[in-house]
């Protein structure tokens, strides 16, 4: 049986038959400071008899469960031509969301977004194929933080000053005029402000466009379910390539423009100016968990392009070649248009 995204239920693909998913327990935040300890959940598997394979053009590792097979590989379209393996054990996920775009719905997705591109090359209309999509559940981090910011920095004050000059008026006489000059009051400041972060969420592939994922927001994380097996069947999965200290490090610089907001209001006045920043982070807890996307990938010129989906909303976020002889001969075309012109009007 395979998960259906159409009912939310794992269906047989021979009689059509339904199981519901049976999920236990709650989606739970994980302290951060404790998570680099040896414990149950650092030693365990997305299922017992996952297998993984390792692509030899992209590096990603993707994890499945027979009777699925690891086919091309979805990320850059390469064959994958290593046997798969038993998965290894790492950090398992705590939770995911399930597809709710279907396999179908996604390749008419990516048809529309193939029939909006202008000079694109002929191959590329491969991904409107369904089996050009792969579903992928893609590995993210959220965390949780609660920081208390200490900072210096200066406070200004706008004021105005009356300034006379001289202007030539229509007859060209010169008169006295007057303006309001803006000037800046600077006061130093300092003090402290708190900040409560909730899920800021990190992608954790770097098989991906970053800034296309980061385009298939939002992510409806409050349905998040608990992490069981049977969602990924009929599904691959990516083990993650960035640790969990790393996904931390770029979370914190997620956190930094919202921390500068916090502290300008803080500060308050007309302009701010933010000298030092001290950030103490506490509190801090994550989760590991799986989101859907249906992606393809797409070779062209020796580079590799892709298409998301987001498998929950149908956002579809990509990046796509140019054909230099499609717009040569539209240019051509162009050209000779504006001389078939030029002759008519010249003949009359």
């Amino acid at each position: 049986m395979a998960f259906d995204p159409a009912t939310g239920a794992l269906k047989c693909p021979a009689c059509g038959g339904t199981k519901p998913v049976e999920t236990t327990g709650a989606v739970v935040e994980i302290p951060f400071a404790g998570a680099f300890r040896t414990t149950d959940r650092d030693n365990a598997k997305i299922a017992e008899d996952a297998l993984q394979v390792t692509c030899g053009g992209c590096g990603a590792i993707v994890e499945f469960q027979p009777p699925e097979v690891a086919g091309a590989c979805p990320f850059c379209a390469s064959a994958i031509v290593a046997q798969p393996k038993s998965a290894d054990a790492h950090l398992a996920p705590a939770a995911l969301l399930p597809f709710h775009v279907q396999k179908t719905h996604a390749t008419s997705l990516v048809q529309e977004w193939l029939g909006s591109l202008w000079f694109a090359p002929s191959g590329l209309q491969r991904l409107a194929q369904q089996d050009a999509v792969n579903g992928v559940y893609l590995p993210f981090f959220t965390y949780d933080a609660t920081t208390l910011t200490a900072y210096h920095g200066r406070r200004g004050d706008y004021y105005y000053t009356t300034e006379y000059f001289l202007e030539a008026d229509a007859q060209g006489r010169q008169v006295q005029r007057q303006r309001q000059v803006r000037h800046t009051r600077w006061s130093p400041c300092s003090g402290k402000v708190e900040n409560n972060f909730n899920d800021v969420l990190i992608c954790a592939s770097r098989s991906v466009q970053r800034d296309k994922v980061r385009d298939c927001d939002p992510w409806d994380l409050e349905n998040l379910v608990p992490y069981e097996p049977a969602f990924l069947a009929g599904f691959k999965a990516q083990r993650y390539q960035i640790e969990l200290n790393e996904g931390f490090q770029v979370a914190t610089e997620l956190m930094a423009p919202v921390i500068d907001g916090t502290i300008r209001r803080d500060i308050g006045g007309d302009e701010q100016q933010i000298g030092t920043r001290e950030v103490n982070y506490f509190d801090v807890t994550f989760k590991h968990v799986l989101l859907p996307v249906w992606i393809g990938a797409y070779r062209f010129q020796g580079r590799v392009f892709q298409v998301i989906v987001n498998g929950r909303t149908g956002e579809v976020q990509g990046e796509r070649p140019y054909s230099f002889a499609k717009i040569a001969l539209a240019v051509l075309a162009v050209v000779a248009i504006i001389l078939v012109l030029a002759m008519l009007a010249r003949d009359r």
